[in-house]
């Protein structure tokens, strides 16, 4: 994360003698990445985050992927997975999936367990619903259009507080935050980004829970393994750094706009390990007297583009079968573009009310089988003026 947080008690001196009311020190544990070389927090523990009394083995829900062939547009109605009795975690149903990246979509409506993900950043997208998300770092109440950023490794678990929460989860292999050129060379917001400082939310205050024999879930390079602590991991008394889970609501991304189309990059909002997260947004459009608004036809030789349906009225693709929900998939090796008669149509509009998450990768996007099983299978031949399946 970009800037500097500090949350409950830290002592003036880091690596120095700090104790707990009774005397005892509180147990120091330094959260970093790159080898001790990138951002990093320091956590002060009321117990030992090391003590662990059990470890074994855990077969999570398995799932496969296949290659897009024959290669073709994909349009997937991820609200046909709706199924009661899950939890953010263990309830994901995957999607698309490559080697640096994981989409999975997920209703929950209980808790899940204590979860980390030692592979990977995620970043889950709320399309619906609340959640308390707690973690050692401490809480984020979290709504419809909130984009969540889980560091690598952090212990935490998703807690729904509506009836229904619907996520989009993306897992990565490295790191996912703000693209570079955003920010200037000591990690400050520059004045071009469509958001800054103000618009991210962290955790403001400890979450101290006490238990002991507490299970968390580790998804790890080598499978998964169920860990017992002696202790509730939710025991940090103060934590400060520039690395914690934090919150962004897509309803605060400033867009960018021109006299003419803008091109996906403008809209990009996070970066991960060989993909793009970009948002879509309600928005003034161009005002070139000649302007076409929608996207021009485009084949992005190096990219698949995901493009999940979030909300408003997505123009380019009336008539193709979007939904609130949906998730279209363009892979590289395909020209794609706007539906037939959307051009013609949106000439003289001047604003677009949409609301679009989109993850381009750089390796193809293979297909998991709940997308198969949701999937609109006439969607690649509606620009031909078929109807959809």
């Amino acid at each position: 994360m970009p800037y500097y947080r500090s949350v409950g008690e830290v002592p003036r001196k880091r690596h120095t003698q700090f104790r707990q009311p009774d005397g005892s020190l509180y147990a120091e544990e330094l959260m970093g990445q790159e080898g001790f070389s990138a951002d990093s927090s320091l956590l002060y523990h009321r117990h030992l985050p090391t003590a662990i009394v059990a470890a074994q083995e855990y077969d999570p829900p398995a799932w496969t992927r296949a290659a897009n062939r024959p290669l073709k547009p994909r349009h997937l109605r991820t609200h046909k997975l709706d199924a009661g009795g899950a939890d953010a975690v263990l309830g994901r149903q995957p999607l698309l999936a490559n080697d640096d990246v994981r989409v999975s979509y997920v209703v929950a409506d209980r808790p899940s367990p204590l979860y980390r993900n030692a592979i990977g950043d995620e970043c889950l997208y709320v399309e619906s619903g609340t959640a308390r998300v707690e973690s050692t770092f401490g809480t984020l109440e979290v709504a419809s259009g909130d984009y969540v950023l889980i560091p690598t490794s952090v212990i935490y678990r998703v807690v729904p507080t509506s009836d229904l929460l619907r996520l989009l989860t993306i897992e990565a292999t490295g790191h996912i935050g703000p693209p570079k050129r955003y920010l200037s060379v000591r990690g400050q917001f520059l004045e071009h980004s469509p958001y800054c400082e103000r618009d991210v939310r962290g955790p403001d205050a400890p979450l101290l829970v006490e238990g002991s024999d507490v299970e968390v879930y580790v998804q790890h390079r080598r499978g998964w393994t169920r860990y017992v602590y002696a202790h509730h991991p939710f025991d940090v008394a103060g934590w400060d750094g520039h690395l914690y889970p934090w919150a962004f609501s897509i309803h605060d991304f400033e867009p960018i706009t021109g006299r003419v189309h803008q091109p996906p990059p403008v809209h990009q909002t996070f970066q991960g390990p060989n993909f793009v997260i970009c948002s879509f947004v309600p928005r003034k459009v161009d005002y070139h007297p000649l302007a076409i608004p929608v996207p021009y036809n485009h084949h992005n030789v190096d990219s698949d583009e995901m493009l999940f349906y979030t909300g408003g009225n997505y123009e380019a693709r009336r008539g193709s079968g979007i939904e609130q929900g949906s998730i279209s998939l363009h892979p590289a090796g395909f020209t794609h573009g706007p539906q037939p008669g959307a051009v013609e149509r949106a000439i003289g509009v001047d604003y677009f009310d949409e609301l679009a998450v989109m993850v381009d990768t750089f390796r193809p996007l293979d297909l998991c089988e709940p997308a198969l099983s949701c999937e609109d299978t006439g969607y690649a031949w509606t620009w031909a003026g078929r109807s959809t399946g």
